[in-house]
């Protein structure tokens, strides 16, 4: 269990350490992966459960995440896309003050729903793929399954790296343990 004394950090060293971990993850976007295997869910939560200042904590992840966008490729349900990662930092500021292994995991697991409903039925909405009737929002749903199960998987296994990694940094280094 992660201890409760992990509180949003405000001074510089904190916001200059979760900044380059929020960078870093987006990094990981560009490489090689299993389809929807990426840290987007992750660098969201992260960013909300430990940005003192709100304002960082949609800024910085956005930003990484719109940078490594313009890399990857622009489409036209990106607004979906950013809907569901804004939705999962504010799911991140739940987390605050209450960071344990079942709290993130829960969190991690809504906020990857959350994303799976948004995104495909911004695929729906967006695409001409399927036809715009009920039928037509279930076979986006059904299509999108095999993509929420291996974003699910990602989504769990970055958030333990990076939220444990991060607990174990401000332990081992006294500059970020400072409040």
């Amino acid at each position: 269990m992660l201890s409760n004394n992990y509180k949003p950090q405000n001074l510089k060293p904190q916001i200059v350490a979760i900044s380059v971990v929020i960078f870093a993850l987006a990094l990981f976007r560009l490489l090689p992966h299993w389809p929807n295997v990426s840290p987007v869910a992750a660098m969201a939560l992260f960013g909300g459960a430990f940005y003192a200042d709100k304002r960082l904590a949609f800024i910085v992840p956005f930003v990484a995440l719109f940078l490594s966008d313009l890399v990857l490729g622009l489409h036209n349900s990106m607004v979906f896309v950013y809907a569901g990662f804004a939705l999962t930092v504010a799911i991140g500021f739940m987390l605050r003050n209450k960071i344990t292994v079942t709290n993130t995991a829960f969190a991690v697991v809504v906020s990857s729903g959350l994303f799976f409903l948004l995104t495909n039925f911004g695929a729906w909405f967006t695409s001409a793929l399927y036809a715009k009737t009920a039928e037509g929002l279930m076979q986006a749903f059904v299509a999108g399954i095999p993509f929420f199960q291996n974003s699910l998987l990602g989504n769990l296994a970055y958030a333990a790296v990076i939220f444990g990694g991060y607990v174990l940094l401000r332990k081992n280094v006294a500059i970020l343990r400072q409040a």
